[in-house]
Protein backbone atom coordinates (compact mmCIF):
# COMPACT_ATOMS: atom_id res chain seq x y z
CA UNK A 1 0.00 0.00 0.00
CA UNK A 2 2.73 2.44 -0.59
CA UNK A 3 1.75 6.04 -1.50
CA UNK A 4 -1.60 5.56 0.34
CA UNK A 5 -1.76 6.21 4.08
CA UNK A 6 -1.94 3.07 6.06
CA UNK A 7 -4.62 3.18 9.42
CA UNK A 8 -4.06 0.29 12.18
CA UNK A 9 -5.89 -0.21 15.44
CA UNK A 10 -5.35 -3.09 18.16
CA UNK A 11 -6.39 -3.25 21.31
CA UNK A 12 -6.04 -3.00 24.86
CA UNK A 13 -6.06 -7.07 26.54
CA UNK A 14 -6.15 -8.05 30.16
CA UNK A 15 -3.64 -10.95 30.95
CA UNK A 16 -3.28 -13.92 33.38
CA UNK A 17 -7.33 -14.08 33.99
CA UNK A 18 -6.22 -14.91 37.66
CA UNK A 19 -4.21 -18.44 37.56
CA UNK A 20 -3.48 -18.14 33.86
CA UNK A 21 -0.18 -16.90 34.00
CA UNK A 22 2.17 -15.63 30.88
CA UNK A 23 -0.36 -17.98 29.27
CA UNK A 24 -3.78 -16.42 28.74
CA UNK A 25 -5.41 -13.23 27.59
CA UNK A 26 -8.38 -11.40 26.59
CA UNK A 27 -8.84 -8.47 24.21
CA UNK A 28 -10.79 -5.81 25.23
CA UNK A 29 -12.51 -3.07 23.46
CA UNK A 30 -10.52 -0.09 23.83
CA UNK A 31 -8.21 0.87 21.04
CA UNK A 32 -4.84 2.54 19.92
CA UNK A 33 -4.53 3.75 16.96
CA UNK A 34 -1.59 4.50 14.12
CA UNK A 35 -1.37 6.34 10.79
CA UNK A 36 1.78 5.69 8.66
CA UNK A 37 2.39 8.04 5.54
CA UNK A 38 5.23 8.91 2.98
CA UNK A 39 7.76 11.83 4.30
CA UNK A 40 7.25 13.78 7.57
CA UNK A 41 9.59 16.55 8.75
CA UNK A 42 11.39 13.80 11.18
CA UNK A 43 13.09 10.58 11.10
CA UNK A 44 11.04 7.92 12.65
CA UNK A 45 12.35 7.48 16.68
CA UNK A 46 14.57 4.16 16.21
CA UNK A 47 13.81 3.75 20.02
CA UNK A 48 10.05 3.91 19.52
CA UNK A 49 8.40 0.55 20.57
CA UNK A 50 6.00 0.51 17.66
CA UNK A 51 8.62 1.79 15.49
CA UNK A 52 10.91 -0.92 16.23
CA UNK A 53 8.27 -3.55 15.94
CA UNK A 54 7.56 -1.96 12.21
CA UNK A 55 11.31 -2.19 11.21
CA UNK A 56 10.96 -6.49 11.84
CA UNK A 57 8.56 -6.39 8.80
CA UNK A 58 9.78 -3.37 6.73
CA UNK A 59 12.21 -0.29 6.92
CA UNK A 60 10.07 2.85 8.62
CA UNK A 61 12.83 5.08 6.85
CA UNK A 62 10.96 7.64 5.00
CA UNK A 63 7.93 7.27 6.85
CA UNK A 64 5.48 9.17 8.92
CA UNK A 65 4.09 7.65 12.29
CA UNK A 66 0.78 9.63 14.13
CA UNK A 67 0.12 7.17 17.08
CA UNK A 68 -3.27 7.76 19.16
CA UNK A 69 -3.29 6.01 22.37
CA UNK A 70 -6.47 5.35 24.92
CA UNK A 71 -4.83 2.37 26.35
CA UNK A 72 -3.29 3.58 29.57
CA UNK A 73 0.61 3.15 30.05
CA UNK A 74 1.77 0.85 32.73
CA UNK A 75 -1.90 0.40 34.22
CA UNK A 76 -1.48 -3.34 33.51
CA UNK A 77 -4.10 -3.09 30.47
CA UNK A 78 -1.36 -4.05 27.43
CA UNK A 79 -0.67 -0.86 26.09
CA UNK A 80 2.96 -1.84 25.21
CA UNK A 81 1.40 -4.72 23.25
CA UNK A 82 -0.80 -2.54 21.37
CA UNK A 83 1.56 -0.66 20.44
CA UNK A 84 4.00 -3.77 19.06
CA UNK A 85 1.13 -4.90 16.97
CA UNK A 86 0.21 -2.08 15.65
CA UNK A 87 3.79 -1.52 14.24
CA UNK A 88 3.96 -5.42 12.99
CA UNK A 89 0.47 -4.90 11.62
CA UNK A 90 1.37 -1.76 9.69
CA UNK A 91 4.29 -3.44 8.38
CA UNK A 92 2.81 -5.80 6.88
CA UNK A 93 -0.06 -3.75 5.47
CA UNK A 94 2.60 -1.05 4.20
CA UNK A 95 4.36 -3.78 2.90
CA UNK A 96 1.86 -6.37 1.49
CA UNK A 97 3.18 -9.03 3.06
CA UNK A 98 0.94 -11.61 3.96
CA UNK A 99 2.07 -12.51 7.81
CA UNK A 100 0.59 -15.68 9.94
CA UNK A 101 -0.53 -14.82 13.26
CA UNK A 102 1.97 -17.11 14.69
CA UNK A 103 4.81 -15.54 12.99
CA UNK A 104 4.06 -12.12 13.93
CA UNK A 105 3.78 -13.17 17.53
CA UNK A 106 7.44 -15.11 17.05
CA UNK A 107 8.78 -11.63 15.52
CA UNK A 108 7.22 -9.10 18.00
CA UNK A 109 7.30 -11.54 21.50
CA UNK A 110 11.22 -10.60 22.11
CA UNK A 111 10.31 -6.66 22.16
CA UNK A 112 7.43 -7.55 24.71
CA UNK A 113 9.00 -10.18 26.82
CA UNK A 114 6.02 -12.82 27.27
CA UNK A 115 3.61 -13.72 24.77
CA UNK A 116 0.52 -13.61 26.57
CA UNK A 117 -0.94 -10.33 26.22
CA UNK A 118 0.62 -9.96 22.21
CA UNK A 119 -1.53 -12.71 21.14
CA UNK A 120 -4.78 -11.74 22.22
CA UNK A 121 -3.83 -8.18 20.68
CA UNK A 122 -3.17 -9.54 17.32
CA UNK A 123 -5.92 -12.63 17.47
CA UNK A 124 -8.66 -10.91 19.11
CA UNK A 125 -10.91 -12.91 21.42
CA UNK A 126 -9.65 -15.27 24.62
CA UNK A 127 -6.48 -16.55 23.94
CA UNK A 128 -3.85 -19.14 25.17
CA UNK A 129 -0.49 -19.23 23.85
CA UNK A 130 2.37 -21.47 24.82
CA UNK A 131 6.02 -22.11 22.99
CA UNK A 132 5.03 -19.81 20.36
CA UNK A 133 1.43 -20.86 19.56
CA UNK A 134 -2.02 -19.34 19.76
CA UNK A 135 -4.94 -21.28 20.93
CA UNK A 136 -8.29 -18.67 20.23
CA UNK A 137 -10.90 -20.04 22.37
CA UNK A 138 -13.67 -17.94 21.98
CA UNK A 139 -14.78 -14.78 20.70
CA UNK A 140 -16.25 -13.67 23.82
CA UNK A 141 -16.93 -14.75 27.58
CA UNK A 142 -20.34 -14.55 29.35
CA UNK A 143 -18.87 -12.78 32.00
CA UNK A 144 -18.30 -8.66 31.36
CA UNK A 145 -14.47 -7.14 32.62
CA UNK A 146 -15.18 -4.37 34.69
CA UNK A 147 -11.95 -2.46 35.03
CA UNK A 148 -10.93 -0.29 37.80
CA UNK A 149 -8.12 1.24 37.30
CA UNK A 150 -5.65 3.68 39.93
CA UNK A 151 -3.68 6.49 38.85
CA UNK A 152 -0.18 4.93 40.22
CA UNK A 153 2.28 3.08 37.20
CA UNK A 154 3.13 -0.42 37.84
CA UNK A 155 6.35 -1.02 35.84
CA UNK A 156 5.83 -4.70 34.14
CA UNK A 157 9.31 -5.79 34.87
CA UNK A 158 9.87 -4.80 38.07
CA UNK A 159 6.65 -6.58 39.32
CA UNK A 160 8.30 -9.63 37.42
CA UNK A 161 11.28 -9.21 39.44
CA UNK A 162 8.49 -9.56 42.81
CA UNK A 163 7.78 -13.00 41.84
CA UNK A 164 9.49 -16.04 43.65
CA UNK A 165 11.73 -18.45 41.66
CA UNK A 166 10.03 -21.52 43.37
CA UNK A 167 6.75 -22.06 44.87
CA UNK A 168 5.22 -24.52 47.12
CA UNK A 169 4.30 -27.70 45.74
CA UNK A 170 0.13 -26.90 47.47
CA UNK A 171 0.32 -23.61 45.13
CA UNK A 172 1.41 -24.75 42.31
CA UNK A 173 -1.69 -27.85 42.54
CA UNK A 174 -3.78 -25.03 43.47
CA UNK A 175 -3.23 -22.85 40.42
CA UNK A 176 -3.04 -26.01 38.50
CA UNK A 177 -6.67 -27.14 38.94
CA UNK A 178 -8.12 -23.21 38.62
CA UNK A 179 -6.08 -22.98 35.16
CA UNK A 180 -7.83 -26.29 34.31
CA UNK A 181 -11.28 -24.76 35.31
CA UNK A 182 -10.15 -21.31 33.24
CA UNK A 183 -10.01 -23.02 30.42
CA UNK A 184 -13.08 -25.27 30.78
CA UNK A 185 -14.68 -22.41 31.46
CA UNK A 186 -13.86 -20.06 28.31
CA UNK A 187 -14.03 -22.89 25.72
CA UNK A 188 -17.73 -24.31 27.64
CA UNK A 189 -18.81 -20.61 27.53
CA UNK A 190 -19.34 -21.32 31.49
CA UNK A 191 -19.32 -18.07 33.95
CA UNK A 192 -20.32 -20.70 36.87
CA UNK A 193 -16.80 -22.37 35.77
CA UNK A 194 -14.82 -19.15 35.17
CA UNK A 195 -16.07 -17.65 38.80
CA UNK A 196 -14.11 -20.95 40.72
CA UNK A 197 -11.41 -20.21 38.25
CA UNK A 198 -10.85 -16.58 39.10
CA UNK A 199 -7.95 -17.83 41.90
CA UNK A 200 -4.36 -17.69 41.77
CA UNK A 201 -1.40 -18.35 43.89
CA UNK A 202 1.73 -17.96 41.49
CA UNK A 203 1.78 -14.24 40.68
CA UNK A 204 -1.14 -12.13 42.67
CA UNK A 205 0.46 -12.52 46.65
CA UNK A 206 3.54 -11.09 45.18
CA UNK A 207 2.32 -8.51 44.17
CA UNK A 208 0.01 -6.83 46.81
CA UNK A 209 -2.52 -4.88 45.78
CA UNK A 210 -5.12 -3.35 48.16
CA UNK A 211 -7.57 -2.59 45.54
CA UNK A 212 -7.67 -6.07 44.58
CA UNK A 213 -7.85 -7.14 47.98
CA UNK A 214 -10.84 -4.69 48.84
CA UNK A 215 -12.80 -5.49 45.95
CA UNK A 216 -12.32 -9.55 46.71
CA UNK A 217 -13.04 -9.09 50.68
CA UNK A 218 -16.87 -7.11 49.57
CA UNK A 219 -17.55 -8.71 46.03
CA UNK A 220 -19.64 -5.30 44.06
CA UNK A 221 -23.45 -6.44 43.14
CA UNK A 222 -23.40 -8.12 39.64
CA UNK A 223 -19.81 -9.31 40.11
CA UNK A 224 -18.70 -13.20 40.64
CA UNK A 225 -14.91 -12.96 40.83
CA UNK A 226 -11.90 -10.16 40.74
CA UNK A 227 -8.42 -10.61 38.95
CA UNK A 228 -5.48 -8.13 38.87
CA UNK A 229 -5.23 -7.01 34.95
CA UNK A 230 -1.57 -8.10 34.13
CA UNK A 231 0.98 -7.43 36.60
CA UNK A 232 -1.42 -4.49 37.71
CA UNK A 233 -2.11 -2.22 39.48
CA UNK A 234 -5.51 -2.48 36.79
CA UNK A 235 -8.16 -4.92 38.61
CA UNK A 236 -11.03 -6.64 36.44
CA UNK A 237 -14.27 -7.41 38.07
CA UNK A 238 -16.34 -10.05 36.19
CA UNK A 239 -19.78 -9.31 35.95
CA UNK A 240 -22.69 -10.91 34.94
CA UNK A 241 -24.45 -7.28 35.55
CA UNK A 242 -21.53 -4.80 34.33
CA UNK A 243 -23.89 -2.08 34.96
CA UNK A 244 -24.65 -2.37 38.58
CA UNK A 245 -20.59 -3.55 39.10
CA UNK A 246 -19.52 -0.60 37.47
CA UNK A 247 -21.82 2.29 39.20
CA UNK A 248 -21.22 0.50 42.53
CA UNK A 249 -17.40 0.42 42.23
CA UNK A 250 -17.36 3.86 40.87
CA UNK A 251 -18.79 5.09 44.26
CA UNK A 252 -16.80 3.22 45.99
CA UNK A 253 -13.53 4.27 44.50
CA UNK A 254 -14.15 7.76 43.36
CA UNK A 255 -10.28 7.93 42.90
CA UNK A 256 -10.06 5.52 40.39
CA UNK A 257 -11.22 5.50 36.98
CA UNK A 258 -13.98 2.51 36.23
CA UNK A 259 -14.17 1.46 32.77
CA UNK A 260 -17.15 -1.08 31.67
CA UNK A 261 -15.66 -3.16 28.69
CA UNK A 262 -16.55 -5.43 26.44
CA UNK A 263 -14.13 -8.48 24.81
CA UNK A 264 -13.20 -7.96 21.52
CA UNK A 265 -13.66 -10.34 18.63
CA UNK A 266 -11.04 -8.60 16.20
CA UNK A 267 -7.58 -8.47 17.06
CA UNK A 268 -5.23 -5.36 15.34
CA UNK A 269 -6.13 -5.01 11.98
Amino acid sequence: MRGQAVKTRAPATTANLGPGFDCAAVALDLWNDVEVTEGGDEPPDPTHIGIRAFGLVASPEGLSFSWSERIPRARGLGSSAATIALGLVAAAKWSGEQIELEDLLARGGPLEGHSDNLAACLAGGCCLTWAGRVERLADTLPLTPVAVIPRELVRTAEARDALPSEVPHADAAFNVARAALLGAGVSRGDARLLAAAFEDRLHEPYRPSSLLDAIRADMPVGAVGVTLSGSGPTVIAWAQDAEACAAELATRFPAETVLALSVSAEGAH
